[in-house]
């Protein structure tokens, strides 16, 4: 295996040298937060040559960015607020994920925008609609997605007979992307590392080094171990999403202020809604879509104030039962919630304005020295990562003494891209080799690209580990051990709800594949009995506070519910403290 290989492999000999690192040397830049900004901004700055430290106090896309739409857009209705800027932005950003960034991980989608029946509105929906769609691919430049096309109402309905036939008087069909935003964020991570930077989740920030005139480094404790040390660097990065006035606290004041946004999803089988293209639903507030995923739909998103709990947001009972009954008004059968397999709830983390409503907010990002030494990114959306990501390095760039380098993450392909299409190409063969069927095989390119070859190596030498994973299918036994030993798993639940989606792609939430899924990491994480009981147990009782939060009419009877539920990496004391934080910001 050669360096860059190893390097991106993050098992726990990667997690344990990059906290030697952290201990003992002096950074460019210290980054606080593992979504898609803080990973970005630390393969940005990692290509740029600067020798970088990243920590997240949970998981790589713990937060934020495990909990999004799943896709990668322009924003087609920011067309209609006026931010033409920041759609071309997105959409540049859409073709280069598709096209070269991550082709593995970013694939095209279509979306029917079915046309109202009204006579009021039939009229002059179809030239209007039809004129923003085109200014939408014409914004994008470069051509990577198909064009998009008008149905009449036979035609839209063929392409998608779940819906009511009242419900339409033809439909728009236009093409956005699709991604698994954890698995994305996650590879980042891994591509940082290939380029030299040093990643530790399970580590939180507790507190800055302050110097007198600026904050030189971070007061960190492993979660894991409990140990505390000190990250010292030149320059800091906030990248904390809807903790980022928390975080700007510490430091004693900050000029970026952040606003969270509930938004809700649920996932259901395709096989409940007859369709082959995804749709977007207009709403008296926002748009509402059907994403086809996979052999499910998610449907989503609600879009509300929060100012609860941030490390785990509830569902209500309420955010459901709106969220069905908006896609009901269209669809030929009704949903009910014996439909719904899972149900993930995220927050948007949204500059704060003067409009109360959290959907008129700015999804512009903003970065600024909050203190000095301490570079706060904010807002933005996670499509335009890659940009928020250089606009905060340039900033750190501008500080440092050395000469830094433009960014070049561009043209700089995460793990997985180089050789995606050639082992593609390979599809048939692959399957041959390795004794697994060719759908199996595809669904390894579609997570891992030309990375394929480190699972099939696994397989070769266990073959067992080819089998579908108990409890979960679709999942082959190998992803567990891959995710344990190459993908920074630390806990049982970083592997059911953001390395798999088991959690919210059965019914069960991912209880039946627990048992067998806690042992294939114990093997590489070197778990006894004791650490496996405790795993298994701690994720059953997340899902039993989920389902039952799920339940609650509002989101404060959510939010505690939600909150019964210890956390595997903070214990109860963490969780002590949280439910004190509710009941203040209550």
């Amino acid at each position: 295996m050669d360096a860059t290989r190893s390097s991106a492999q993050l098992g726990p000999a990667h997690r344990a040298a990059s906290l030697d690192r952290m201990r003992s040397e002096t950074f460019d830049v210290a980054i606080v937060g593992g979504g898609v900004v803080g990973c970005g901004a630390a393969l940005d700055a990692a290509t740029r040559g600067l020798s970088v430290a990243l920590i997240d106090q949970r998981d790589w896309a713990a937060g934020t960015s495990s909990r999004s739409s799943k896709l990668i857009h322009g924003g087609l209705r920011y067309l209609e607020q006026g931010e033409i800027g920041l759609v071309r932005e997105a959409r540049h950003e859409q073709g280069l994920m598709v096209s070269r960034l991550c082709p593995h991980l970013v694939r095209p989608v279509s979306f029917l925008l079915p046309l109202d029946p009204r006579p009021t509105r039939r009229l002059w929906q179809r030239p209007y609609y039809g004129a923003g769609i085109f200014l939408y691919e014409w914004l994008s430049g470069a051509r990577v997605l198909p064009s998009h096309r008008h149905h009449s109402r036979r035609s839209a309905l063929a392409r998608f007979p779940g819906l009511s036939p009242d419900a339409l008087a033809g439909a728009i069909e236009y093409y956005d992307a699709l991604v698994d935003d954890a698995r994305h964020t996650m590879t980042l991570a891994r591509t940082a590392a290939a380029h030299g930077a040093a990643l530790a989740t399970s580590v939180r920030a507790e507190g800055f080094i302050d110097t007198g005139s600026a904050v030189s480094g971070i007061r960190a404790r492993c979660l894991e171990s409990g140990a505390c040390f000190e990250i010292t660097a030149r320059r800091l990065v906030n990248a904390t999403g809807v903790w980022t006035d928390e975080v700007q606290d510490m430091a004693g004041r900050g000029q970026i202020h952040v606003r969270a946004s509930k938004g809700i999803h649920l996932v259901v089988p395709r096989d409940r809604i007859p369709g082959e293209a995804g749709l977007i639903l207009r709403t008296a507030s926002s748009v509402l879509f059907v994403i086809p995923w996979k052999q499910h739909w998610i449907i989503g998103t609600t879009d509300s104030d929060w100012n609860l709990d941030l490390s785990h947001p509830a569902a209500s009972a309420r955010d459901v039962g709106y969220l069905l009954e908006t896609v009901n008004e269209v669809l030929a059968q009704p949903l009910t919630k014996a439909d719904i397999e899972g149900v993930y709830a995220g927050l948007r983390p949204l500059l704060s304005g003067e409009d109360d409503a959290t959907s008129q907010l700015s999804r512009e990002h903003a970065v600024s020295e909050s203190v000095s030494g301490l570079i706060t990114v904010a807002g933005g959306k996670y499509t335009t990562y890659r940009v928020m990501a250089r606009d905060t390095i340039d900033l750190v760039a501008r500080e440092l003494p050395q000469k830094v380098p433009a960014s070049c993450t561009h043209e700089t392909p995460l793990v997985g891209a180089e050789g995606y299409e050639a082992a593609c190409n390979r599809r048939d063969s692959l399957a041959q080799e390795s004794g697994l069927h060719p759908s199996q095989i595809d669904h390894l390119l579609s997570r891992y690209g030309s990375r394929i070859a480190d699972l099939l190596a696994l397989v070769a030498e266990r073959p067992e580990l080819g089998q579908p994973l108990t409890g979960a299918t679709a999942y082959l036994a190998v992803e567990i051990v891959y995710a344990a030993s190459h993908e920074a798993a630390l806990h049982l639940e970083d592997v059911l709800t953001r390395r798999t989606r088991i959690s919210v792609e059965t019914f069960d939430r991912g209880l039946a594949a627990a048992p067998t899924a806690a042992r294939l990491m114990g093997e590489v994480l070197g778990w006894d009995e004791a650490a496996l009981g405790r795993e298994v147990q701690s994720y059953a009782l997340r899902v039993a506070a989920e389902r039952e939060s799920q339940e609650q009419l509002d989101d404060l009877s959510a939010d505690a519910t939600r909150l019964g539920a210890p956390d595997v990496r903070m214990g109860d004391l963490r969780r002590a403290k949280v439910v004190k934080l509710s009941a203040r910001r209550r």
